[in-house]
């Protein structure tokens, strides 16, 4: 059974007498009781302050990042309206050229310059920013599409400009123009369906635009004779040659020699004979001059 009572004993140094004390063991229990509970406060009240100091320092960190994190938004926000602003001027450019390219038809949503200040509430100065970059991509995507149809118009109007028959194939003075003319082998009138240039004989003649070679023959009427077509509906016509230095199918650029100026085929004297035809139809090819 255990004891109702507790001794303590104190025993000074020396010899002094010892002292005695009886405590109840209820009493000794309390006590026990009043010690751990002070114990468990006060590791509570110090666990509570050392969270609440990494809760202060947590807030710190957090605070500074979230003023860094203002910051890097107003710059990436200014730097976007600052691309904004370009791709304006961008569009207003691409306007102008597709003026001049005359492409009518103008691309849609052309974008709108924005600015102002930053929203003071974070959820907003990011939606804002994301809106921005949106808008930025959208405009991206409208001028990749609105150059690709510009360089296909500016490649066909280039492969038009090297197709289309320019300047005199051969150096030398117009003797007969294109129209009805009277007959240099009878009495009467007939219709002459091109030019004709009057030079010596073994005068080069030049493609005056880019084209294949569609027809190499000898003719009674025409002589030596090459036709060459163009594309875009051009073919020239080169008659009365002395020699010719291209064959059916090759490829000539502008500026190269195909033939010689010869008296060839019903022919009065050495001179070239010139027709430009344009869908089939002769056409006068002064206006190719």
């Amino acid at each position: 059974m255990p004891a109702e009572k507790y001794s303590i004993i104190i025993i000074p140094e020396g010899h002094r007498r010892t002292h005695r004390f009886q405590v109840k063991r209820n009493w000794v229990r309390l006590l026990a009781a009043v010690l751990v509970s002070a114990v468990l406060v006060v590791g509570g009240l110090v666990f509570h302050l050392v969270r609440i100091d990494l809760d202060r320092t947590e807030l710190q960190r957090l605070r500074t990042e979230r003023r860094s994190y203002q910051q890097e938004l107003r710059l990436v926000s200014g730097q976007l309206q600052a691309l904004q602003k370009e791709m304006v001027v961008l569009a207003n450019n691409d306007t102008k050229v597709r003026l001049m390219a005359k492409l009518t038809k103008p691309v849609d949503n052309v974008p709108v310059g924005v600015g102002g200040p930053i929203e003071t509430n974070p959820a907003q100065e990011l939606s804002g920013v994301q809106r921005q970059i949106d808008d930025i991509r959208q405009a991206i995507d409208l001028r990749r599409e609105s150059l690709e149809e510009l360089q296909g118009a500016l490649n066909d109007q280039r492969s038009l400009f090297a197709a289309r028959p320019g300047g005199k194939p051969a150096k030398g003075w117009i003797t007969s123009g294109f129209g009805v003319r009277k007959s240099p082998f009878s009495s009467g009138s007939k219709m002459h369906y091109g030019l004709d240039i009057a030079a010596r004989t073994g005068t080069p003649v030049r493609a005056p635009a880019d084209g294949v070679v569609k027809r190499v023959r000898t003719a009674s009427d025409y002589g030596k004779m090459v036709v060459i077509d163009h594309g875009y509906g051009y073919q020239t016509v080169y008659a009365h040659n002395s020699k010719v230095f291209v064959k059916v199918g090759q490829r000539v650029k502008r500026g190269d020699t195909i033939s010689a100026v010869g008296n060839t085929g019903r022919s009065t004297g050495p001179h070239l004979h010139y027709e430009v035809h344009l869908n089939g139809v002769p056409v006068n090819p002064r206006k190719f001059l």
